[in-house]
């Protein structure tokens, strides 16, 4: 039985790599669900997708909109086009099976807006390392992954969220919650995502540290990490018994919420590398935010999202009268 949600795919692509895959991988899912793909990428790769794409699968160019991520525009512009209220919204790097698909826009049902767990299938080294990251966020609070399924009514009822944002996850989960909505959050349904090449991953680091600007108390723990280890230079068991501290709460990370059959044993371990990483980092992404803010596509972006105490302000004015 097909699952009565569409799936938005924006895609914003500069090289056709991974093309093969991602065709292989349409060509399951419309078999589940309506696929809509809202292309940004150049008009010799936008006409080379149209060619490639499944049929059935829906190949629409980006409708205009404020804001400087793209992305956005891209998810706005497939959310509007949807022929369902229960929207999957999926990076061109997550790869959901019929299970998964099922699992999230059932919960769709009794919430506004669900976020599963992404897991790196494959997981080379910088994978593993990036797990680090998702394990520390899961024992804190939760991830943040590179799908969402929300309600389309709740989301175009807000007139969309803001594109001029880097982390526009969180900036689109906020929103739900100013308009009223309620988020389910299943960090037990695991969704693979594929790992990026090493040297995309590279230039994500300080993007991502950059995200700490939308989190302020993770911003202010974070900057503390740096000095903290170079005081502790002189006396490295104080360093050794705070890498084991980092891995034991990455542990509990792993541990919640049926994390030992999306994680392996040794997951925990990479932790303090990542954090370490993360440490150095955030130093660079504040340096980004004094000129003006951090690289996104050709130019840069200032805010990384926008407070949810402000979003609820803007969402309880009320609406001006049309003449």
């Amino acid at each position: 039985m097909r699952i009565d949600a569409e799936y938005v795919l924006p895609l914003r692509w500069d090289s056709d790599d991974g093309l093969a895959g991602l065709v292989a991988y349409l060509d399951g899912l419309r078999e589940l669900v309506d696929v809509t793909v809202v292309d940004g990428s150049a008009p010799d790769l936008f006409a080379a997708h149209a060619r490639s794409f499944p049929v059935g699968v829906r190949h629409l160019p980006v409708d205009p909109r404020p804001g400087r991520n793209g992305k956005v525009a891209g998810v706005m512009t497939g959310v509007h086009a949807a022929r369902h209220d229960r929207v999957v919204i999926a990076d061109d790097d997550v790869r959901y099976d019929e299970g998964a698909l099922r699992a999230v826009t059932g919960m769709l049902d009794a919430a506004e807006l669900v976020r599963p767990q992404n897991v790196f299938v494959p997981a080379p080294w910088h994978a593993r390392w990036d797990t680090g990251r998702s394990l520390l966020n899961r024992a804190l609070g939760h991830d943040y992954p590179g799908t969402l399924a929300v309600r389309r009514r709740v989301l175009v009822g807000a007139g969309g969220y803001d594109g001029d944002v880097l982390f526009e996850n969180l900036e689109l989960i906020r929103t739900v919650l100013a308009a009223g909505g309620t988020v389910a959050t299943a960090d037990w349904i695991g969704v693979a995502r594929r790992p990026p090449a090493l040297r995309h991953f590279v230039r994500q680091r300080v993007r991502q540290a950059y995200d700490d600007f939308a989190q302020p108390l993770r911003l202010i723990a974070e900057l503390a990490l740096l000095p903290l280890v170079l005081l502790s230079l002189r006396r490295p068991r104080r360093i050794l018994a705070g890498a084991a501290a980092v891995v034991a709460l990455a542990e509990v990370g792993r541990r919640r919420a049926g994390g030992r059959r999306l994680y392996p044993a040794t997951a925990a371990l990479w932790a303090p590398a990542w954090l370490a990483e993360r440490a150095v980092c955030v130093w660079l992404a504040v340096g980004a935010r004094l000129r003006g803010g951090v690289r996104y596509s050709d130019g840069r972006l200032l805010r990384a999202a926008t407070p949810l105490r402000e979003l609820r302000r803007r969402h309880r004015r009320p609406r001006e009268p049309k003449h």
